[in-house]
């Protein structure tokens, strides 16, 4: 499957969390080699991203999220890569823990179920938001690197 750097940024942040909520050593370990290997491969997609290598149509997925825009509004993410990726993590720890709700729905008040399933969907699109502005930005950076060329791959 083809990652962007956003996709790259929200699968390490989906390992920290599980870092985060685990004591199993074997889980622990595995974890901590997965996120090493997303460490660096982030390292390297930005690297070639920036050197030109990684041609320009793959930084980033076309926004082709398709949902009911009406009642499903979410605030707009901006910023650097950097502060993209920290809005990301904050989004997904809270994504993370309304989720945690689901796994025991029917302990859910009848009167919040309804809450709690809309709360994930607009968690879920602040994260695509996200996923989408770090694409953008490194688009942008590569734009830049390169003196606003087209000589890519």
């Amino acid at each position: 499957m083809a990652e962007t750097l956003g996709s790259l940024c929200d699968k390490l942040t989906i390992v920290k969390l599980k870092q985060w909520h685990t004591e199993d050593p074997t889980l622990t370990s595995s974890l901590e080699a997965q996120a090493h290997r997303l460490a660096a491969e982030i390292d390297d997609f930005t690297r070639r991203a920036l050197a030109g290598e990684v041609p320009r149509t793959e930084l980033t997925f076309a926004a082709n999220k398709v949902y009911k825009r009406e009642g499903n509004e979410v605030a707009p993410v901006s910023g650097g890569i950097g502060e993209l990726f920290a809005e990301l993590a904050r989004v997904n720890c809270a994504l993370w823990h309304e989720q945690e709700k689901v796994y025991e729905f029917e302990k859910v008040p009848a009167g919040n179920k309804d809450a709690v399933v809309k709360q994930l969907a607009l968690f879920n699109l602040q994260r695509n938001q996200c996923i989408d502005g770090i694409d953008r930005s490194l688009v942008a950076l590569a734009d830049a690197a390169l003196g606003g060329t087209q000589s890519r791959k």
